[in-house]
């Protein structure tokens, strides 16, 4: 019997607190343990390694020390891009780790009649054939998926793989109705096991054809306020373990211990400053906070007062002498009868943030391919993500200067993957 380990949306290096960075750093040194202790054959990672496509240098040298202990376990490791594996320039640290044998990019195709052919990679040890298609920056990866040459790869025999970075249309989670996702039916049918990666919900999903499409969610907290609100509810973070001969036997999901969360909602909704602020702390003060990471959601519009007026320093600095790991206070539900300026309400930043580029978009009564280009609000997004990336440990400011606006020049410019040559 062999096995093989199934992870995604690591997003390495998507912290920038010092405590979360740690916690991203042991949850990753975790799982490669748990692959050598499981003595998995390969590990197959479906997209986003890291969280950019150039990342902190502390980062990638704290994960290849990792993933090097699961090389000399003789475990390959393979993986395709996911939607933040690439950068402006065609090349990341994903090349990188391949060019130097740390891992396989297992994307290996051609055009040929105008249709896209993919090639499966066989694993040498088990003979499992694995291939699947990279995400885009933008969520383009649909139109390969409507070329996809599928019979070629549906007449081969075998134990067979696909691993894929993109959110499916028949399972697309409610809060993510706008995305853009692809059909199960553009899919090569006949596959063993489909490997899914970007979606930051656990799932398990079964159709005719299809018959298992896992999606692990993020290993750790992935990015963004609803991750890190859910982790600390309790969903458990981690991976899936395949067993397979010939044919698939049996999975299981492997869940990470080295986080600990708590999660607070409190509705102040009809309260006044004064009386919002007290209910905050006295529900705070009941909290066990020791060794966790917390997450507090204040949410409703005060009857009275000023959203300010309610004490959260204090509530924050109250549970870190408690022993509190991080602690972090979402109040995008917040509002009050007083506040008279314009508010885009939203649960995050990035929701706001989208929200935004289409109310703009529809004031000027454009649509947003005209806005913003052919790939709309995810260019935008990207571009603002680009434009206020954080300047590297021992980069000059003239050079991070630079680099930003050329990352921004070049995302706007991008080309698409089918114009560019397979390897």
């Amino acid at each position: 019997m062999s096995k093989f380990a199934h992870m995604s949306d690591i997003h390495l290096g998507a912290h920038r607190e010092p405590a979360l960075r740690e916690l991203e750093r042991k949850c990753f040194a975790e799982a490669m343990d748990m692959c050598v202790r499981e003595g998995v054959d390969f590990l197959l990672v479906s997209g986003d390694l890291f969280h950019v496509g150039i990342p902190d240098l502390g980062v990638v040298n704290d994960a290849v020390k990792k993933m090097r202990e699961v090389r000399d376990a003789k475990i390959p490791i393979y993986a395709i891009y996911g939607s933040h594996d690439y950068t402006p320039t065609g090349t990341s640290v994903i090349d990188i780790l391949h060019t130097a044998g740390i891992l396989t990019n297992i994307m290996r195709w051609s055009m040929e009649d105008g249709r896209l052919r993919l090639k499966l990679f066989t694993d040498p040890e088990t003979g499992a054939k694995l291939t699947g298609i990279a995400a885009r920056k933008v969520g383009l990866e649909s139109k390969y998926y409507e070329i996809l040459d599928r019979e070629s790869l549906e007449r081969e025999g075998g134990f067979k793989v696909f691993a894929f970075h993109s959110g499916i249309t028949q399972f697309k989670p409610d809060y993510l109705s706008e995305m853009e996702t692809v059909d199960i039916e553009n899919f090569p049918k006949g596959f063993d096991y489909y490997a899914g990666g970007h979606i930051h919900v656990r799932g398990e999903y079964h159709l005719p054809g299809y018959p298992r499409v896992v999606f692990p969610g993020p290993l750790f907290t992935g990015y963004g306020v609803r991750d890190l609100e859910s982790t600390a509810r309790g969903e458990k973070r981690g991976f899936y373990v395949v067993d397979f001969d010939d044919k698939f036997r049996q999975m299981r999901f492997f869940p990470l211990k080295s986080f600990l969360g708590a999660y607070l909602e409190v509705d102040v909704g009809g309260k006044n400053a004064p009386e919002a602020n007290k209910e905050l702390q006295e529900r705070v003060g009941r909290l066990e906070v020791r060794d966790k990471v917390v997450v507090i959601r204040v949410t409703g519009e005060l009857a009275g007062g000023k959203t300010t007026e309610i004490d959260f320093h204090g509530a924050r600095r109250s549970m870190e002498e408690r022993g509190a790991v991080w602690v972090y206070v979402n109040r995008y539900g917040l509002t009050s009868k007083e506040l008279n300026q314009a508010r885009v309400l939203g649960e995050d930043a990035a929701t706001i943030e989208r929200s935004l580029f289409k109310e703009n978009a529809a004031k000027l009564k454009l649509s947003t391919k005209e806005l913003v280009g052919e790939s709309g609000v995810g260019r935008a997004t990207e571009l603002l993500s680009l434009l206020r990336q954080g300047q590297k440990s021992n980069e000059m400011k003239k050079d991070y200067t630079k680099r930003v606006v050329d990352s921004g020049a070049q995302a706007l410019l991008a080309k698409d993957l089918l114009e560019e040559e397979p390897e």
